[in-house]
Order: structure tokens, then sequence, then C-alpha cells
């Protein structure tokens, strides 16, 4: 049913708990799983003159955090019997734009990811990853809540 889910993960625990969701989904149907982690390339945009040293600074831990994240969920997958497993760090200055580009671009027909449940003004103040990826993909995601 499903060729290939994909799983944005943040390395929080939800997002673990939404890789333990599409482990047991891949193996029901023998999917492909693409993980994938977002980095903000420019974060800094208009900073002034420490933009570079930051910018790099930046760019290292952000990619040592990603490789972290993607390594655990890999590790979970493969312990849960899942065969064919395969990591990416996407780019994006808004994390749901990273996903939908990364949707088309690994072909994903189920996306799976967690949501940490945020409400009212928490909600409105850090927005919704989530809800925003509902709003742009057209194929099915299935949200695992915290």
């Amino acid at each position: 049913m499903f060729q290939n889910i994909l799983v944005p993960v943040d390395g929080s625990e939800t997002s673990m708990k939404a890789v333990a969701k599409a482990a047991g989904l891949a193996k029901a149907f023998g999917s492909r799983v693409t993980v994938m982690y977002v980095i903000d390339p420019y974060p800094f945009t208009g900073v002034g003159a420490d933009f570079a040293y930051g910018q790099a600074q930046y760019l290292s831990a952000a990619t040592a955090e990603a490789n972290a994240a993607l390594d655990a969920a890999r590790a979970a997958l493969t312990q849960a019997g899942v065969e064919r497993v395969e990591t990416t760090v996407g780019e994006g200055h808004a994390i749901h734009d990273g996903i939908m580009r990364a949707v088309e671009s690994a072909g994903a027909d189920l996306i799976v990811m967690g949501s940490h449940g945020r409400r009212g003004l928490e909600k409105l103040v850090l927005g919704s990853v989530t809800q925003r990826v509902l709003g742009v993909v057209h194929v099915p995601v299935l949200v695992v809540r915290d």
C-alpha cells in the first residue's frame, strides 16, 4: 500500500515515537522509510559583519544535530527490522517547505510525523509544523501525538 514512508525528525522524543510507528507500518507493507531532518541554511540573514563566522558555526552545529537525530532514527528502524532505510538532510527557511520538497524528491506516499500537541497561545507563538505540513502536501499524513 505504501511504497515510501517519509519521517521528519527533530531529535525529540515525539519524533522518535513517529519513527516507531513508521517502523510498524514499513514492516507491514514492505515499505522503504526515508528519515529526514530539515536545517534552515540561513538563519542569520541581515545580522551584519559577523554573519560569515556565525553562519559557519551554526551550520556545523546544525549538521551535527541533524546527523545525531538521523543516526538515532536509523538505529531504531534497523532494530525494529526495517531493511530499507534512507536518511537525508533537507534545507528550508520553513521546516514544512523542506518536508514538502522531500515528499516530492523521495517519492513519498505517506508522511508519519510527531506533533507536540501545543495549544492556545503556545501554538500561536511557536506555530505548528504539523499543521503547516497538512496544509501543503498532497499525500496522507499520520500524526503521532506526544
